[in-house]
C-alpha cells in the first residue's frame, strides 16, 4: 500500500509543477500533462510497469468525457448536424482513409493492412483536442464547431471501424497463425471470442440496442426513485455505476467503453436528470483526463524511437501533413474562412487515443502484426504530443497574422452622418444604437470587427469599419457637427483615450460612455465624460430585485427597495469619487476610501431595516 502512496504523490507532484508552468507560459494544460508523463515515465525511470494498468483506469477520463459531450448533444441536435457529420466528418475519414492507404498500396504493401493503417489514422484526439478548445475558449467558434462536427463523425465511425476490421485480416501474409481472437484489451472476459465476422456485427448491434432501451426506458424511474432519497452521495454513485456498467458491456463485445457512454449520453440529453448527472461526472472526468495524458507522455518508448527514428520521425510528419492538407481542403470547400480554416486543420492533425485502440484491437483480430503496432503506436503518441505545440503556433502566428491584416485594412469612407456617434457597436451598443433609431436620431456607428458591420449593414443600420480613435475617423464622422458621443468599444485604455481627446478638442460635447467597473467609471469622470455608466450596475440591479420578487417581494415593494438602494448609492458618489482620488494621488489614503465604503454598506443596510420598520407600521 504504501509503494502506491509514494507512486501517487510523486505523480501528483511532477504533475502539478509541469501543468503550473505550462499554464504559466501559456502553452496549455495538455502539453504540461503530457511532460509530467515524459519526465515520470522515459527520462526518470519513475514509472514502471503500472504504467500500463493506470493508463487503463486513466481512459475512463476519455469514457467520461464522451458520455458528457453525449448530454449536450440530443437526437435532434444530431440530426441538425447531420450535413456536418457526413459531409464535413465523413469526407475527412474517408479522404484521410483513402490517401494513406494509396501510399500504403504504393509501397507495395496490400490493401487490407494499408486500410487498416489508413482507418487507424484517420481518428483525431477527442480528448486534447476539446480540453485545449475548453482552456482557449475556442469551442463557439466556426472552426470549433467544425472541428466538434469531425470529431463526432469520428467517434461514431468506430463502432463500423471496428466491425469491418476482423474481414480484413490476411494473417497468412504476415505468416500469423489462421486463428482469431477478438478479446478486448479493457479486460479478459470476453462475448465474442472467436466468432465470426458478422456474428460480432451481430452482437454489437444488441449491446447498443441494449443501451438505448435501458437509457429510453430505465433511467427516469431509477433516477426519479434516487432523486426522492435526497442523498446526493447516492446520485454520484448511481451515475458512476451508469458509466461503468456501459463501459463494461461494450468491452466484453471488444468496443471501446468511450463510444457506448456517449451513445447512452445522448439517449440521456433531453432527460430532466441531465445537468445532475453532467455535474456529478464532471470532476471525475477532470482528473482521470490529466491521468490519461500523463499516462501516454510515461508510455513513449525512447528505445523504440531510437531504433527506428526516422521511420517514426518520417511517418509521424507524414499522417499529420497528410490531414492537415485533407482538414485545409474541406476548410476550403464548407467556406470556413480565415483563421477558423487554420485552426480546424491544426486542431485535428493528429492521431487520437482511439488510435490505440483500433490499434490494438487490429492487432488481436491479426489485421496488423506485431512489428508494424510497434511502430505505429509511438506514431500516434509523438502526433498527440505535438498538438499543443499546434496549438501554440495557431495562438503565436496565424491569430495574430489574421489580426494584423484586419488592423492594416483601411478605414471606411464614411459618406453618410448622424445627430448621434456611436464608438462599438457590439452587445452594449446595438441597444443603445436601436432605441436612439427607433425614436426618430440618426446615428453613424463605428467598429473594428468586420464581422459585425458586415452583421449589423444588413439590418439597415449605418456602419462603418475604423478605428474610433482615430481622430481624422471622427472628424469625417461628424463629430463637430454631432449632438452626443456614445462610447461602447472595448478596452478600457481605449475607452479613457477616447474620452480625454474628444474633450480637448470638443468640450461642449455631451459623451455617454461604458466603464468596466468602478474604478474605470471614476477615470472617465475625472476625463470628462458626462455620463458614465458601469456596463452590469444597472443589470445586476434589475437581478436584484426580480431575486426580492423571487423570495416573497410584491413588485412594488421590490422596485421600491431597489430604488432606495440606489439613491443612497447616487447620494455617496461624491463622496467616494473624493476619496477614490485622494487613494490614487495618496495611496496610503487607499483606507480611508474602504472605511468609507464599508460605511456605505453599513448605511445601506440601516436604511433597508428602517424602510422595512415603516412598512410594517404603515401595514
Amino acid at each position: 500500500m504504501t509503494t502506491y502512496f509514494i507512486q501517487a504523490a510523486l505523480y501528483l507532484l511532477v504533475a502539478v509543477i509541469c501543468v503550473l508552468l505550462a499554464k504559466r507560459f501559456g502553452l496549455g494544460s495538455v502539453l504540461g500533462y503530457l511532460s509530467a508523463g515524459v519526465i515520470i515515465g522515459p527520462i526518470t525511470g519513475l514509472a514502471g510497469e503500472e504504467t500500463n494498468t493506470i493508463q487503463h483506469f486513466a481512459e475512463f477520463g476519455v469514457v467520461m468525457m464522451l458520455f458528457i459531450v453525449g448530454l449536450e448533444l440530443s437526437p435532434k441536435a444530431l440530426w441538425n448536424m447531420k450535413n456536418r457529420l457526413i459531409g464535413l466528418g465523413g469526407l475527412q475519414i474517408g479522404l484521410t482513409t483513402l490517401i494513406i492507404t494509396s501510399l500504403g498500396i504504393a509501397f507495395d504493401f496490400p490493401w487490407q493492412p494499408s486500410l487498416v493503417v489508413g482507418l487507424i489514422f484517420s481518428l483525431s484526439s477527442t480528448a486534447i483536442v476539446m480540453q485545449s478548445f475548453a482552456e482557449k475558449s475556442l469551442n463557439k467558434t466556426d472552426g470549433g464547431q467544425a472541428a466538434f462536427s469531425i470529431l463526432l463523425s469520428q467517434d461514431i465511425a468506430v463502432i463500423p471501424m471496428l466491425a469491418v476490421i476482423p474481414l480484413l485480416a490476411i494473417p497468412a501474409y504476415f505468416g500469423m497463425p489462421e486463428t482469431v481472437s477478438l478479446v478486448s484489451d479493457h479486460g479478459n472476459i470476453s462475448l465474442v471470442e472467436n466468432l465470426s465476422g458478422w456474428q460480432y456485427a451481430g452482437a454489437i448491434v444488441i449491446a447498443i440496442t441494449l443501451i438505448v432501451g435501458a437509457g429510453h426506458y430505465i433511467s427516469k424511474p431509477l433516477f426519479t426513485l434516487i432523486a426522492k432519497t435526497g442523498l446526493r452521495e447516492l446520485y454520484t454513485a448511481t451515475a458512476l455505476l451508469l458509466v461503468i456498467s456501459i463501459s463494461a458491456l461494450m468491452s466484453v463485445v471488444g468496443l471501446s467503453p468511450a463510444l457506448g457512454t456517449f451513445l447512452a449520453g445522448v439517449v440521456l440529453a433531453n432527460s430532466e436528470f441531465r445537468h445532475e448527472l453532467e455535474s456529478n461526472i464532471q470532476p471525475f472526468k477532470g482528473l482521470l483526463l490529466g491521468l490519461f495524458f500523463i499516462t501516454v507522455g510515461a508510455g513513449i518508448s525512447f528505445a523504440v524511437i531510437s531504433d527506428h527514428f526516422f521511420l517514426i520521425s518520417g511517418l509521424t510528419i507524414a499522417v499529420i501533413a497528410v490531414k492537415a492538407a485533407v482538414l485545409l481542403s474541406l476548410a476550403i470547400i464548407f467556406k470556413i474562412k480565415k483563421s477558423d480554416g487554420w485552426l480546424l486543420t491544426l486542431s485535428l492533425a493528429q492521431a487520437g487515443e482511439f488510435g490505440f485502440v483500433v490499434l490494438s484491437f487490429s492487432s488481436q483480430s491479426q489485421a496488423l502484426p506485431p512489428e508494424w503496432v510497434s511502430i505505429l503506436s509511438p506514431v500516434i503518441t509523438l502526433s498527440m504530443f505535438l498538438t499543443p505545440l499546434l496549438f501554440i503556433f495557431y495562438d503565436k502566428v496565424i491569430t495574430k497574422k489574421y489580426i494584423v491584416v484586419q488592423a492594416n485594412k483601411e478605414a471606411d469612407n464614411i459618406d453618410k452622418k448622424g445627430q448621434v456617434v456611436i464608438a462599438g457597436i457590439g452587445r452594449f451598443g446595438q441597444v443603445i444604437n436601436r432605441l436612439l433609431m427607433a425614436n426618430g436620431f440618426e446615428t453613424t456607428v463605428i467598429d473594428r470587427s468586420t464581422d459585425m458591420i458586415d452583421r449589423v449593414r444588413k439590418i439597415d443600420i449605418h456602419a462603418y469599419y475604423g478605428d474610433a480613435t482615430d481622430s481624422s475617423l471622427l472628424y469625417t464622422a461628424g463629430l463637430e457637427e454631432a449632438s452626443l458621443l456614445v462610447i461602447a468599444i472595448d478596452g478600457q485604455e481605449s475607452i479613457l483615450h477616447l474620452v480625454k481627446h474628444v474633450k480637448q478638442f470638443h468640450p461642449h460635447l455631451p459623451i455617454v460612455a461604458r466603464a468596466y467597473d468602478r474604478g474605470h467609471g471614476y477615470l472617465l469622470e475625472e476625463a470628462g465624460a458626462d455620463h458614465v455608466f458601469i456596463e452590469s450596475y444597472f443589470t445586476a440591479l434589475e437581478m436584484s430585485k426580480t431575486s426580492l420578487q423571487v423570495l416573497g417581494f410584491d413588485e412594488k415593494k421590490a422596485e421600491k427597495e431597489k430604488s432606495l438602494y440606489y439613491q443612497t448609492e447616487l447620494e455617496h458618489h461624491d463622496d467616494l469619487y473624493k476619496a477614490w482620488g485622494d487613494a490614487n494621488k495618496e495611496s496610503y489614503l487607499f483606507n480611508n476610501f474602504i472605511e468609507l465604503f464599508v460605511s456605505l454598506e453599513h448605511e445601506m443596510r440601516a436604511a433597508m431595516t428602517s424602510q422595512v420598520n415603516n412598512d410594517k407600521e404603515e401595514s
